[in-house]
């Protein structure tokens, strides 16, 4: 008589806890990769305008052959409104993008990126006003501790208790971050709104959108002299826009919201330490409590209420 052979499967519960492992070394890795964009902009050295372009580029070239290599193509076709809504947003993303990179040079990669992810707080006030979206007491609290958490990690206290002002290019550096985390905040409000729009198709469009819109950069601006620049740029596109953002969608949609939410701290995390690592810029002690505070608040803003 033949012994049947039992096979075992894995649980469901085992299951879920691989994809989650999975979903949590994807969003770690992503967000250590975008952590280095700062790097990938100081080292390029170029307007602006121009970088946007290059990524913008380069960043749609890499999604779109992502898409024929997996079979996704009419993914990427939009019509109506949600197309108006992929180019808006493509639009708004120019704006953050071009600010933020021009941010950089003026104050720091560390604290650009830090100051840059106060947009949390705009996306919870703006629902709040137009949106008309309840916001928990704990959300409200949050709010001003996120903004006293800003403050300190401007670095203007220290300036002041040192008696020794901001530059101007420094105090336009922090204008710049705080409207392009403002333009952001608005890209999420309008994705909100066609949420049968993927991430990754919204990437593609913005990317799109960007290519078209900044082709004269180049031209009226200047293109890149040195190959040591072209391959900068290059990166930009392909690894923070292309391969940095199919390996976090892969990662979120392994893992609940309030997990995405924890993680979505390794990229200015990260930043800061490739910032301190390459170039030596050290946050004062009133700058990481700032970080700290700020971490706090908006950890508690995207946390999903029935938590």
């Amino acid at each position: 008589m033949q012994a049947k052979t039992a096979t075992t499967s894995p649980s469901p519960s085992t299951a879920q806890s691989v994809s989650e492992r999975q979903g949590l070394w994807l969003m770690v890795a992503g967000g250590a990769l975008l952590g280095t964009i700062g790097v990938f902009v100081q080292e390029a050295g170029q307007h602006p305008l121009v970088t946007v372009w290059f990524r913008c580029a380069f960043g749609a070239m890499a999604l779109l052959l992502w898409s024929a290599a997996t079979g996704k193509l009419k993914d990427l076709r939009l019509r109506g409104r949600s197309l108006a809504v992929a180019c808006a947003t493509g639009c708004l993303m120019l704006l953050n993008w071009t600010m933020f990179f021009a941010a950089i040079p003026r104050t720091s990669i560390a604290v650009a990126t830090v100051v840059f992810h106060i947009q949390p707080i705009w996306v919870i006030l703006f629902s709040a006003i137009f949106l008309r979206e309840p916001v928990s007491k704990s959300q409200w609290i949050a709010t001003p501790v996120a903004l006293c958490g800003l403050a300190l990690t401007t670095g203007l206290l220290d300036d002041m208790a040192s008696a020794k002002p901001a530059g101007s290019e420094y105090i336009l550096g922090l204008l710049l971050c705080i409207g392009g985390s403002l333009s952001y905040a608005a890209v999420t409000l309008l994705a909100k709104s066609k949420q049968v729009i993927s991430p990754f198709t919204l990437s593609f469009w913005q990317c799109g959108v960007g290519t078209v819109m900044l082709a004269w950069a180049p031209f009226a601006l200047g293109w890149p002299q040195q190959g040591t620049a072209w391959a900068w740029l290059a990166g930009l596109g392909i690894i923070h826009t292309g391969l940095a953002y199919v390996i976090l969608f892969a990662g979120m949609a392994r893992l609940t919201l309030g997990k995405i939410a924890v993680l979505q701290f390794v990229y200015p995390l990260a930043a800061v330490l490739f910032d301190w690592g390459i170039y030596g810029t050290h946050l004062s002690l009133l700058q990481m409590m700032g970080v700290a505070l700020m971490g706090a608040a908006v950890w508690t803003i995207r946390k999903p209420s029935h938590q």
